[in-house]
């Protein structure tokens, strides 16, 4: 009997389609592996697909961000004895939210822009211009502004408060933007991205050619390697499990930054997790089927 797979995708976040293309593109590698796979996407109501999702042998968990990111959707199936891929509850919810785990990051020894949290849209900050606004917990750039100006500020502030409850204030780093895969533990070679805007933002995530990926990045072998054991460490500091990819910024005087890790990385046509891994030879295919191995 083939493995059954059910591949879950969309749920409520802003991050519904890219999820969506995800879970697409995840369906297609288990069919050619084989598997009996069942997509299934949801809005609100993840409940009541709990008879489906226990007659899988396992649940390829394909959300991004929102409740399919954060813990809760984790915890769920694990309260109901159900197989799933990625990280368990706690490091789910603790890399959602930026603040803690760039607190974790700095803990380890490892440099992340300084920052502050408001948690109301009027609360005063001490971070001088020039400096990032950002929800506190959403992905994909959603809600995020770089600020160079005073008149800047407010409506910054405002835009990231419609998409979180708490926003954070970070120091503007002017850098190489590098993303480090983590797969079973082990760090994977390092993607340079250069985005055609000045950040690497949501069109230039998601949109093909809107972006230039330069992988390995050409970085010195001793750099390489530092950042490499850094994202090893991270990840295992954070509790995470599986696979995940850490995002940094490299400044021109060498030191790197650390921004977030992504506890459920994108997986489609334009995602950085599936081209870390081809640079060492792995396929679309072989990484699906290492998560789903990893995570049973």
């Amino acid at each position: 009997m083939p493995m059954k797979v059910v591949v879950l995708m969309g749920g409520p976040s802003e991050e519904c389609e890219v999820s969506k293309a995800t879970g697409a593109a995840v369906s297609a590698a288990c069919r050619s592996l084989g598997y009996d796979v069942l997509k299934l996407s949801f809005q609100d109501n993840y409940e009541a697909l709990l008879p489906k999702l226990k007659n899988a042998d396992i649940v390829f968990n394909a959300l991004h961000g929102g409740m399919g990111e954060n813990g809760e959707i984790q915890a769920w199936m694990e309260g109901n004895l159900i197989v799933y891929t990625g990280s368990g509850p706690e490091a789910s919810e603790l890399c959602m939210d930026k603040s803690r785990s760039k607190a974790v990051a700095r803990n380890l020894g490892v440099k992340t822009a300084d920052w502050e949290l408001l948690h109301h849209v009027y609360e005063t900050h001490s971070i001088g211009l020039p400096f990032v606004v950002k929800p506190n917990t959403q992905g994909s750039t959603v809600g995020l502004t770089v600020v160079h100006n005073k008149n800047e500020i407010k409506p910054a502030i405002k835009d990231a408060f419609a998409h979180g409850k708490s926003v954070m204030i970070e120091k503007y780093i002017n850098g190489r933007e590098l993303t480090v895969t983590v797969l079973g533990g082990k760090a994977y070679p390092i993607v340079e991205i250069q985005p055609s805007h000045d950040l690497y933002d949501y069109e230039c995530k998601y949109t093909p050619g809107m972006s230039k990926y330069i992988c390995p990045a050409d970085l010195s072998p001793k750099l390489t390697n530092k950042i490499k054991r850094d994202t090893e460490n991270i990840f295992k500091g954070l509790g995470c499990e599986v696979y995940g990819r850490a995002d940094y910024l490299l400044a021109d005087d060498g030191q790197y930054f650390f921004l977030e890790m992504n506890t459920l990385p994108g997986m489609t046509d334009t995602s950085l997790v599936p081209k870390a891994v081809a640079a060492e030879g792995l396929s679309f295919e072989k990484l699906v089927k290492k998560i789903i191995k990893l995570s049973q």
